[in-house]
């Protein structure tokens, strides 16, 4: 690959050599010229580089896929939806590349099992299982041996078992379900012609060799896996599957680890013992580097027979156990671990002092937070960029950025400090330090982490006198960033005239820490508090909580706020309550802000200056804008009787309004269309598995939520925060494929696993 440079110089340096030097005696007027012609040049060439790559599907651009798909006789689903012209992430689940790359094998092996296990993989981008369960209903057994039959009673002995029912690796027998796995109504699964197809919705995200949490109010021998101290289920990396026709078992999806699966027993001598299983606890060879098969723990001052060379604790000493209470208290060279409750408990006398690192693999719906998955790296051109690993070098990285005090007794910036940095974190650690930070006019920082990485910024109580928040000030023109951190403990207080303020791919943790049951410690306290700042808050894929803007309303113009794929959590068990207040001020009526609110979902009463633009967002609580004239609401949830500028079909406004109308032309009372609307109401309100941060299915809309919720944005995706994962369009793809493919005689049925 040539640079800029070389290619815009590629026609000069064509030219002999004494036309070049009487051309540089005059002032390079011919080089001038040939620069123009070349951009030209490289234009037409990478046009016909363009056009050839475009034969292939393999290397085409995205609005050339559906045409691809149209000469193999490829019909998108009308279900799902149909491709723009402007919205590539939509047409890309419209019309998946990897599906039209497959097409003609499908075709050739349609009626096999593994085929629907790969469809939901290359049409939704789902981990699945397919089963026949006419293999798993009772028949009465025959006399030929060669008839396959099976029919017995469940062993209540047999744990593993009896774990596995309800999952789809049961392996008991069932009596026969008249209902249709296909029904609109109520599925039924065991019948003969059933086939169903267990997708995975929840991806399974890595840590790496991150700090343990010590649980100190219980005993210095308690550990959690998760940072924060919180019980979180650990889930399993996704291996492939030997062959093409092989089935999916547990270790092929991102299925969260019990406690039976984990446990593998051994003899040694007379003894049945119990240890790790080696098909989750480990490390494996992947693509030439060491990862953890799904678990992994590091002591290094534990003795020598429990550990390796590199500190990792042998799988041998490693006791899967029910830590619920912490009760379990395990024998001298042994470790206790519950992979339920990501949990873990040393010998009271083999403590590990010098600290205690681990490795697994966490659930979540997308891309969003501080997290190792791989996303886009974004920093002023010319930037300076200062890569640490450790307490030490962040330190010394970051003293640039404090505060001086000059002779006159004024606040300024380092003399030193660079225009334009990034302090880029390497590792995966727990950072526990102060964080101060002054910008020059005109300067920007951004703390970030490198890719694959999660570090954590963890703020602590220093100072009894005075608060001890993430303090950015800066001066005009300033810019802070915060990307791939998870930031627990404190909030970020933004001072001064800086001109931005970003939260990209970041946990601002809601509450600032979690107990065990994942309930916020401070619920009241904001994750952001802007305090007479002039900044431009800007919220990119990141999980923060409540916003407070303390600015002076009469003096000061109100600030921009950009939310965008995004979960402001207020942390309010009742969203309703004077407490629960997701984006507000202290001591005010409303905050002093202008709102920008894209495909995200915000718990908490939002009480501001104006909105903007809300999109495709839910409000679960209510809101409160002091200039209704300004912007407007499309396509979002909007809690009732909140005050808002106009809406655009917001629910539950389009219920209501369909509903008064149905029983106008029906003559009913006042009394009765009033009841009517207030059903409507609750039946259009959002539904999520759990609103509870730190748990797998954290913000997920349910299963039982309104479809005019789970269709309702503008494109017919789902609103709020997970908008662009665009599951209703992957769901009606798989669900049409899979009529196309699915064996002969035979019904077929998607069920949601998580």
């Amino acid at each position: 690959m040539h640079t800029a440079e070389e290619r815009v110089d590629r026609l000069y340096r064509l030219l002999p050599a004494i036309h070049r030097i009487r051309d540089h005696e005059r002032g390079q007027p011919l080089r001038a010229l040939l620069q123009v012609i070349a951009e030209q040049v490289n234009v037409v060439e990478d046009d016909i580089h363009r056009l050839y790559e475009n034969w292939f599907i393999e290397t085409c651009e995205d609005w050339v896929v559906p045409y691809i798909g149209d000469l193999i006789g490829y019909e998108p689903v009308s279900e799902a939806g149909h491709p723009t012209g402007f919205r590539r992430a939509l047409n890309r689940a419209l019309v998946p590349r990897r599906e039209i790359a497959n097409t003609l094998r499908y075709r050739r092996r349609k009626g096999t099992l593994a085929l629907l296990e790969l469809l939901a993989r290359d049409v939704a981008g789902w981990p699945a299982r397919a089963v026949e369960f006419r293999r798993q209903l009772a028949k009465a057994r025959t006399l030929d041996p060669t008839s396959g039959a099976i029919a017995y009673m469940v062993d209540v002995r047999m744990r593993r078992v009896l774990s596995s029912v309800g999952t789809p690796f049961a392996d008991l027998s069932y009596l026969p379900d008249l209902r249709r796995i296909n029904s609109q109504r109520t599925q039924g699964l065991f019948s003969i012609p059933s086939v169903g197809v267990f997708v995975w919705r929840l991806g399974a995200y890595s840590i790496t060799r991150a700090p343990a949490r010590c649980i100190e109010d219980v005993g210095p021998n308690c550990y959690t896996f998760s940072v924060l101290g919180n019980d979180a289920p650990l889930f399993n990396r996704p291996r492939p599957e030997a062959d093409s026709d092989a089935i999916a078992g547990p270790l092929n999806v991102p299925e969260p680890i019990s406690r039976s699966a984990f446990t593998e027993e051994v003899t040694h001598g007379d003894k049945r013992l119990t240890q790790a299983s080696g098909d989750y606890y480990g490390l494996a060879d992947v693509g030439g580097r060491l990862v953890a098969q799904s678990i992994a723990i590091w002591a290094e001052d534990l003795p020598s027979d429990m550990v390796d060379d590199d500190g990792l604790i042998r799988r041998e000493c490693i006791i899967p156990a029910d830590l619920t209470g912490w009760t379990y208290q395990p024998k001298k060279g042994f470790v206790a671990l519950d992979p339920e409750l990501g949990r873990i408990v040393f010998p009271i006398r083999q403590l590990p002092k010098r600290g205690v690192w681990v490795s697994y693999y966490y659930g979540f719906s997308a891309d969003m937070g501080g997290g190792e998955y791989t996303r886009p790296i974004l920093q002023k051109e010319g930037a300076q960029v200062i890569s640490v690993a450790g307490k030490e070098a962040l330190q010394k990285a970051l003293e640039l950025w404090r505060r001086q005090t000059t002779a006159a007794g004024d606040h300024a910036a380092h003399p030193d400090q660079p225009e334009h940095a990034v302090i880029e974190i390497t590792d995966s650690g727990v950072y526990v330090l102060p964080f101060n930070i002054y910008l020059g006019a005109g300067h920007s920082l951004q703390i970030r982490a490198a890719q694959h990485t999660r570090p954590v910024l963890r703020l602590l109580d220093w100072q009894t006198d005075l608060p001890d928040n993430l303090s950015v000030i800066g001066e005009e023109g300033s810019r802070f960033t915060l990307d791939g951190l998870l930031v627990a403990g404190r909030g970020v207080q933004i001072e001064g005239k800086l001109t931005s303020f970003t939260v990209r791919h970041s946990t601002l943790v809601p509450g600032w820490s979690l107990d065990a049951n994942c309930d916020p410690l401070r619920p009241s306290e904001p994750s952001i508090e802007v305090i007479d700042s002039t900044a431009c808050v800007v919220i990119e894929h990141s999980i923060v909580g409540s916003i407070q803007v303390n600015n002076h309303e009469v003096t000061d113009e109100p600030i921009p706020i950009r939310i965008s794929d995004s979960i402001v959590d207020a942390t309010g068990v009742d969203c309703d309550s004077p407490e629960c207040e997701a984006i507000g001020a202290a001591g005010s009526m409303t905050a002093h802000a202008v709102l920008r609110v894209l495909r995200s979902t915000i718990i908490g009463r939002v009480m501001t200056h104006a909105i903007e633009l809300a999109e495709n967002s839910i409000f679960l609580s209510r809101v409160t804008v002091a200039r209704r004239q300004l912007g407007c609401m499309r396509f979002s949830y909007v809690t009732p009787h909140s005050r808002t500028p106009r809406r655009f079909n917001c629910q539950p406004d389009l219920v209501e309004r369909a509903e008064e109308d149905r029983l106008t032309a029906a003559g009913a009372s006042d009394a009765e269309k009033t009841s009517a609307k207030q059903a409507e109401r609750l039946r259009v309100r959002p539904q999520f598995v759990t609103t509870r941060y730190g748990t797998p299915a954290y913000c997920q809309l349910a299963s039982t939520c309104a479809p005019e919720i789970v269709r309702g944005a503008d494109d017919e995706s789902e609103m709020g925060a997970f908008h662009d994962l665009f599951q209703p369009q992957r769901m009606a793809n798989l669900r049409t494929r899979l009529d196309e493919f699915v064996p002969a005689a035979t019904d077929v049925g998607i069920i949601l696993v998580n």
